[in-house]
């Protein structure tokens, strides 16, 4: 056995073991304190709102462990078990050029990947989201939404996946520059569209009817210095009855999003905190230094698969026999997760930290009392768990627990 698989599969373990003691400490915490409401939130929240909430979160959690197993042994099953192989055997048999031969293997495997993954989709909208009262998806939205997404992949991911092989291919020893500029270029296209082409195939957008609320909220914008195209209500309550609230777009094709669910949730005050807060991304350039990080870790995957690539042990080490460019990218794009997997708790740093200064503008635009008000609100009617346990949240959690934001807070006022 090749050494690079003895590492692949003691990462595979690793990661596994570590899932697994992180849900564990998850659930053992939660049930410990579900008896009684944090101090910090005693008259306001009840004891029973805390209570679904910790069920909620461990039902969650419990049902997550299935997938981890089950994605680890498809993995498996992909690699070493020989599913690449075949599929890369069979799609060679039909005579392609290279480039399209890619495209087929690649097609089917997201194809099959997505076929097998739905169940979980399904149970997880239809029985857990159900029983807590969350779901409002239909069947019927549930299968049209699969399509459409189905057919936007397939409209913008099979010209992008073409230019990627035929780079791989054609353009030499700096194929990856290459690629990786025209990554860079993808994302922000997708991003620059994503408000007025992507997001209206999936839900209906509504201007912000005209009054007091629409008023407070152009004056925050003014104070900030926020341009926008718009300030939206979108039908988030045909799927959920979750709340939120975000802006997305860049340049001058930004749009503020408020799901109609959040109105029905929020008074005026704690709306307007609500967006100081997404607005305070924007002024202390989290969404720029985000984007600068993933375009420099886009950079570095490339180089390293760059280099992968030309080493026939790579692919036999994870049970391809036949190197190609295509097969390449896809065994990386396999494989990468399982090494970086211990790099989350830095990625959740970073996005904890930018929450506390997100939520310290808000605080400087409105009243942090308003933003704890409209948190509490928030945690109450999304049934968000008020006592995770801090390893997982550390690991996972892109925002902070619910005390110690809360907590944060109360020091700003």
């Amino acid at each position: 056995m090749h050494n690079f698989t003895l590492l692949f599969l003691a990462m595979l373990a690793l990661s596994l073991v570590i899932r697994l003691w992180l849900s564990h400490r998850q659930i053992s915490h939660i049930v410990a304190h579900r008896t009684a409401v944090p101090q910090a939130f005693e008259g306001k929240i009840e004891l029973d709102e805390h209570q679904k909430a910790a069920d909620y979160t461990v039902t969650k959690t419990r049902f997550g462990r299935l997938p981890t197993f089950y994605d680890a042994g498809l993995l498996l099953i992909w690699t070493l078990g020989g599913g690449l192989e075949w599929l890369d055997q069979t799609a060679i048999g039909l005579g392609l050029d290279p480039i399209m031969t890619g495209i087929a293997v690649m097609l089917t495997f997201m194809l099959i990947s997505s076929i097998l993954e739905l169940p979980f989709s399904i149970y997880s909208t239809f029985v857990i989201e159900e029983r807590f009262g969350f779901n409002r998806t239909t069947v019927k939205t549930f299968i049209v939404d699969m399509f459409k997404g189905a057919l936007l992949a397939l409209i913008l991911g099979v010209p992008l996946l073409w230019v990627i092989l035929w780079l791989m291919e054609k353009s030499g020893e700096y194929w990856w520059v290459y690629t990786w500029a025209v990554w860079t270029s993808f994302s922000l296209f997708i991003m620059w569209i994503y408000p007025t082409l992507i997001a209206p195939i999936f839900n209906k957008f509504e201007p912000l009817e005209e009054g007091d609320t629409l008023e407070r909220i152009k004056q925050l914008l003014q104070r900030c210095g926020f341009s926008s195209n718009g300030i939206f209500v979108i039908d988030g309550s045909k799927r959920s009855s979750h709340g939120n609230a975000y802006f997305s777009g860049f340049g001058r094709n930004k749009r503020i999003v408020f799901f109609d669910t959040l109105l029905k949730m929020l008074n005026d005050d704690e709306l307007e905190a609500v967006l100081a807060h997404e607005l305070g991304h924007f002024k202390k350039k989290h969404i720029v230094k985000g984007m600068l990080i993933s375009i420099a870790t886009a950079f570095a995957a490339l180089a390293i698969l760059a280099w992968l690539m030309k080493n026939e042990w790579f692919y036999n080490a994870l049970g391809v026999s036949t190197p190609s460019t295509y097969m390449a990218l896809l065994l990386f794009m396999l494989a990468l997760p399982v090494f970086t997997f211990v790099l989350h708790p830095l990625l959740s740093l970073f996005s904890r930290k930018n929450e506390f200064e997100a939520d310290a503008f808000a605080a400087q635009q409105t009243r942090a009392e308003h933003l704890i008000q409209a948190l509490v609100g928030l945690y109450k009617e999304n049934a968000s768990t008020l006592t995770p346990d801090p390893l997982y949240s550390a690991f996972y959690d892109s925002h902070p627990p619910a005390p110690v934001r809360i907590a944060h807070l109360n020091a700003q006022t």
